[in-house]
């Protein structure tokens, strides 16, 4: 995305009681972000605020300095509501963020993701049951969502990067406030094997109400919640009641009937959540919305490599493009890392997303944990 629609995404986001459906109101009469920016009025029938009007028509580039820098450095990303590599998941609910901060990989975004939640103040039972499951899961190359706080969240995110597999954190602060504090070293390892995401702006602290908004990235990007352990009365909840709402599956590992860390959990399977006792479980709860999702992301990552979703080849030995070709020449029986791939290549890294999940879905190579490729 160039520069100059960068920066008028950026005015937009800033803007005062601006939300998803007003946003909607102002592309569809517009066309894009840039051409909003330089009316110098509005017709009433878009129905926008006096102080929405005045941000819009007196927008200063310097007021983004500090964003524009930050966007400068490795590996740090902003993805809009327009961009090709929006997560199709978020996308599809009803208040989707209007942007996305993101460290990382922004590959991982685009994969099958499994929510998974729990009590900051976990049993070791708990505990063991967020590792041992997510790094099953992580092995099988589902990525691990969850909300970076200590308990639940921490144990699922490291259980994911121990199996080789990749993570996404959701932030309730800034993407330069990491918190809890002694989560920053989790933070970094998840950057360099997944990605660490918000949409609050730069410097936000943590606040009550962040977290539940939060809540809602994580089932959104998501196929199902597994809640792991929770109390009857938790924000743990929240997510789940929020999966609900967005008619995705949600999950539960029951405990003692003496434990109240498990009655959150028990009360959801009492409502309609599956009881989950094997990774196989979670595993066939999530089957269906995953044979739709593998069809967005083609379509999606078609659009990344200026191909149509109609002329990508059905067949099993289908004719590639050059880029494939080219991919392929350094793919063999030994696995290869995704970093690998792009420095071999030369290729951009939304190129070498789109032509392998392009190469996978053909079924003529395959992925194995922690984004290392080879053929079948």
């Amino acid at each position: 995305m160039s520069e100059h629609l960068i920066k008028a995404w950026l005015h937009l986001y800033r803007a005062p009681g601006l939300g998803f459906s007003t946003l909607g109101s102002l592309l569809d009469y517009y066309g894009d972000a840039h051409t909003i920016l330089q009316q110098t009025r509005f017709p009433k029938e878009l129905g926008l605020s006096k102080p929405l009007q005045n941000h819009l028509q007196h927008c200063q580039d310097n007021d983004l300095t500090d964003v524009l820098k930050w966007l400068e450095k490795e590996p740090n990303h902003i993805i809009t509501l327009d961009d090709d590599l929006y997560p199709p998941q978020l996308k599809a609910t009803a208040d989707p963020p209007i942007l996305l901060f993101v460290k990382g990989r922004l590959s991982t975004l685009l994969l099958p993701q499994l929510a998974v939640v729990g009590s900051r103040r976990a049993t070791r039972g708990g505990l063991d049951n967020a590792r041992a499951f997510c790094y099953e899961l992580a092995k099988k190359n589902w990525v691990m969502t969850s909300g970076l706080a200590a308990g639940v969240d921490a144990a699922a995110h490291r259980a994911a990067l121990d199996a080789g597999g990749e993570t996404v954190a959701v932030m309730g602060t800034g993407i330069n406030r990491i918190y809890p504090k002694e989560n920053q070293g989790l933070a970094k390892d998840i950057m360099h094997q997944g990605a660490v995401i918000t949409e609050f702006d730069f410097n936000a602290p943590p606040k009550a109400n962040h977290f539940p908004q939060r809540n809602r990235i994580i089932a959104g990007l998501s196929l199902g919640t597994l809640v792991v352990e929770s109390a009857q009365k938790s924000g743990t909840l929240i997510t789940a009641r929020l999966t609900y709402d967005m008619n995705r599956p949600v999950m539960a590992i029951p405990g003692s009937i003496h434990n109240p860390m498990a009655k959150g959990c028990h009360w959801l399977i009492k409502q309609g959540a599956a009881l989950v006792e094997s990774v196989q479980d979670i595993v066939q709860e999530l089957q269906p919305g995953m044979s739709m999702l593998s069809e967005q992301i083609r379509q999606q990552m078609a659009k990344v490599s200026n191909f149509e979703p109609e002329s990508i080849p059905q067949q099993v030995e289908p004719d590639l493009s050059d880029s494939q070709q080219q991919l392929l020449a350094h793919i063999d029986h030994n696995p290869v890392s995704f970093d690998d791939l792009v420095t071999a290549t030369q290729l951009s890294s939304a190129e070498v997303s789109a032509d392998l999940l392009i190469l996978e879905l053909n079924g003529i190579i395959e992925k194995q944990a922690g984004a290392k490729y080879l053929k079948r």
